[in-house]
This record gives C-alpha cells, structure tokens and sequence, in this order.
C-alpha cells in the first residue's frame, strides 16, 4: 500500500482484533500486517472521529473510474455484499482501516493497483 503522508491510527481494540486474523508479513508494503506493523495504537477513545475503524461506514471512490462507494468494514463472520458490508480482511477493507478522511490509498486489487480517496466516515 502507497499513502502521501498518511498514517494509521487504530484503537487497541481494533489492533488486537486485526492482529488475531492477520498472517505475519510486515516486510510487504501491500499487506495488513505491515499496516498493523506501523500503526499508531491509542485508547478507543482518543481515535479521531473521521479514522476508518472496524464497523466504520466509508464513502470511497475510485480516482480512476470516479465511481464512489459506500461499504462498511466488518469482521470476517459479519461479511455480507448484499447488505454493502465488508470483511478487513478484503483488499479494500484492509486498504482503509486506520486511515481518514481526505486520504489516498492504493491497494493492489484483483484488476491491479487502485487508488481510492476517502470521502466521508460514520462510526457507530
């Protein structure tokens, strides 16, 4: 994953639930375990309102088509395309977690690296 000066902020909560599903593999820029590797781990409640967090609602879009997205970043059981709900351990769903509005984020996806643009964030 390539980002322009953005960092990762995650709940500890958000951590250890990420950290318990990921696969060591902090030397690939493209992974989530190099996102957990480099994330900044604060309390629950000192995550800033508009970082993407698990059971956060993102509104994305693609900078290539310009097609936006909503979808909400799940736990893996909780998974669900019909109702636009999505696992973290997707591509896009471990593109997003833990950065904000305003970022950019590219991913490699089945199609070849995107880049998406956070738009909007609602947490619960």
């Amino acid at each position: 994953m390539e980002t322009k000066n953005n960092n990762v902020v995650l709940s500890e909560e958000d951590y250890n639930i990420l950290r318990n599903h990921v696969t060591p593999n902090p030397d690939n820029p493209m992974s989530l375990a190099y996102e957990l590797s480099r994330a900044e781990v604060v309390k629950k409640d000192k995550v800033p309102a508009d970082r993407v967090r698990i059971n956060s609602q993102v509104t994305i879009q693609d900078q290539q088509s310009k097609v936006k997205t909503t979808v909400t970043i799940v736990e893996p059981a909780q998974a669900d395309m019909k109702q636009q709900k999505i696992s973290f351990l997707t591509p896009i769903g471990s593109a997003l977690i833990g950065f904000k509005i305003g970022d950019e984020v590219e991913w490699k996806m089945p199609v070849g690296v995107r880049t998406y643009k956070i738009l909007e964030v609602k947490n619960p």
